[in-house]
C-alpha cells in the first residue's frame, strides 16, 4: 500500500503524456528507397513501412522466431511480435515456458489476467497475442530448453529458426541458449531485468561476441560481521535469515545423516581431519542428533521459544553489553555511527502476532525436520506451553569478541572439546 502511495504521489511508473523522441538512425536503410516501396497505406503496417520499407516488412511476416521464456519480458515481446506483424504471414512464432501463472505474476505480467491463474504461461500469452493480432502464425510449448529436451528441440527445430529472443530469469538458462545459437549461428536478442534496471544485448554471428564470452563481475557480498552483527538495511536483514535457515533445516539435518549411514567411518574421517569447517559439521551433527533433538510438537515449540530469546534478545543484549550506546572507537570517534544503527533487546510478547507467528513456523520447520506431525494449532494451548516454558536469565559475559573488521575472515572457534563430541 505504501509504494501504491508513493508512485501516487510522485507520478512515478506512470505513463508519459508527451511526446516521447527515439533516435535510433542505425536501424534505418542504409540507401534511400524509392517512394513506392514505402507506400502501403491499406496495411495495418502502413507506418512501419513508410519508416524501412515492404522488404524489410515482408521479412518480418515471414521470419521463424524463437521465444525462449513467457514472463514479464516474454509478454513485452509478445506484444510487440504481434503489433510489428513478425510471423503473420509464412512465419511462425515457437514460445516455451515450463512455468504456471500465480498472482504474483499478475503486477508485471500484463498479458495474464486472475483467471489464468493455475494455466501455462505459454499457453495463455499465445492466445493473448492472438486476440492483438490475429494473423499471427503462433505456437505455444511447454518444455524447457536444456541439454534434456534436446531430442525436442533438435537440430532440425534450431536450424529453421531466422532469430532467437531469450526472456529468461537465470544465467545457466541464458548460456546454455546462447551455446546453441553458437552452434548453428543463429542471431539472439538477450535481455534481463533486475528491479527498475536492464540490459540487452544483440548478439549477430561472426560480428559481435556472444552472451557467454564475458561474464559481469561477481556481486558484492556483505561482510559477516554486518550481517551478524550491524545490519542497516533489508537486505542484509534477509541475507542473514536465509543463512540460518539454510544451516538448521538443510544443512544440519544433512549433515547427521551422513553420520547416521555409516557413524563408524563419519567418527573416523572427523578425527582425522583438522580444518575448521569438519569441525562446525560435527558441531551441527551433535546439535541435531542430540542437543536439540525434538521428539514431540510441543518440544519443537519450545525450542522455536528458545530461539527466540537468542536470536533477538540475548544475542542483542551481548552486543550492546560489548558495545554500549556511548562506546568509542580507538579514534575516538562514537561507535554506534552511520550506517551501524545502535540496537534493542526484543522481549517476546505472546500479544504480538508477528512473534507468536515466527515461533510457530520455526515450530513447523523443526517438526518437519524430525517428521513429527503438525497439530492443528490451538493458539490457547500454544500460547499457554510458551508461557510456562522457563528461559534462562539472561547474564552477560565479560571478554565476548564479537567481530567488527569487515575484512575478517568469517572463520567459527574451534569446539571447546572434540574429544567428548566424537565420542
Amino acid at each position: 500500500v505504501g509504494q501504491e502511495v508513493v508512485k501516487a504521489c510522485s507520478g512515478k511508473f506512470h505513463p508519459l503524456y508527451q511526446w516521447f523522441y527515439f533516435d535510433s538512425a542505425e536501424s534505418l536503410p542504409k540507401e534511400l528507397l524509392p517512394a513506392e516501396e514505402l507506400l502501403q497505406p491499406d496495411s495495418r503496417f502502413g507506418a512501419q513501412i513508410a519508416v524501412f520499407g515492404r522488404a524489410i516488412q515482408s521479412r518480418l511476416l515471414d521470419m521463424n522466431c524463437f521465444l525462449v521464456g513467457a514472463g514479464a519480458l516474454g509478454c513485452e515481446f509478445l506484444k510487440g511480435f504481434a503489433v510489428m506483424g513478425i510471423a503473420c504471414g509464412r512465419g511462425t512464432v515457437s514460445v516455451t515456458d515450463d512455468d504456471t501463472i500465480e498472482r504474483s505474476n499478475l503486477s508485471r505480467q500484463f498479458l495474464f489476467r486472475d483467471w489464468n491463474i493455475g494455466q501455462s504461461k505459454s499457453t495463455v500469452a499465445a492466445d493473448a497475442a492472438r486476440a492483438i493480432n490475429p494473423s499471427i502464425n503462433i505456437e505455444a510449448m511447454q518444455n524447457r530448453v536444456s541439454p534434456q529436451t534436446e531430442n525436442f528441440f533438435n537440430d532440425e527445430f534450431w536450424q529453421a529458426l531466422d532469430i532467437v529472443v531469450n526472456a529468461l530469469d537465470n544465467v545457466t538458462a541464458r548460456l546454455y541458449v546462447d551455446s546453441r545459437c553458437v552452434y548453428f549461428s543463429k542471431p539472439l536478442l538477450e535481455s534481463g531485468t533486475l528491479g527498475t534496471k536492464c540490459n540487452t544485448q544483440m548478439v549477430i554471428p561472426h560480428l559481435t561476441e556472444n552472451y557467454g564470452a564475458s561474464r559481469d563481475p561477481p556481486e558484492k557480498e556483505a561482510p559477516m560481521c554486518t550481517l551478524h552483527s550491524f545490519p542497516h538495511n533489508i537486505d542484509h536483514c534477509l541475507a542473514w535469515a536465509r543463512s540460518e535457515f539454510e544451516g538448521m533445516f538443510e544443512q544440519a539435518p544433512a549433515e547427521a545423516n551422513v553420520y547416521l549411514e555409516d557413524p563408524v567411518k563419519y567418527v573416523e574421517s572427523a578425527r582425522s581431519a583438522t580444518d575448521s569447517l569438519t569441525k562446525e559439521k560435527v558441531e551441527k551433527v551433535l546439535d541435531c542428533l542430540a542437543t536439540n533433538r525434538c521428539s514431540s510438537y510441543e518440544d519443537c515449540l519450545v525450542w522455536a521459544r528458545m530461539k527466540f530469546q537468542d536470536y533477538f534478545h540475548d544475542r542483542i543484549a551481548q552486543l550492546v553489553y560489548t558495545f554500549p550506546e556511548d562506546a568509542l572507537t580507538s579514534s575516538g570517534t562514537p561507535f554506534w555511527s552511520p550506517p551501524k544503527r545502535f540496537p534493542k533487546p526484543v522481549m517476546f510478547d505472546t500479544s504480538d502476532q508477528a512473534h507468536v507467528m515466527f515461533v510457530r513456523s520455526m515450530a513447523n520447520l523443526k517438526a518437519g525436520v524430525y517428521g513429527i506431525a503438525t497439530p492443528d494449532w490451538d493458539e490457547a494451548k500454544a500460547l499457554a506451553l510458551l508461557s510456562r516454558t522457563e528461559i534462562p536469565e539472561f547474564k552477560p559475559k565479560s571478554g565476548v569478541k564479537i567481530e567488527t573488521d569487515p575484512n575478517a575472515t568469517a572463520n567459527r572457534p574451534a569446539l571447546s572439546d572434540e574429544s567428548v563430541i566424537l565420542n
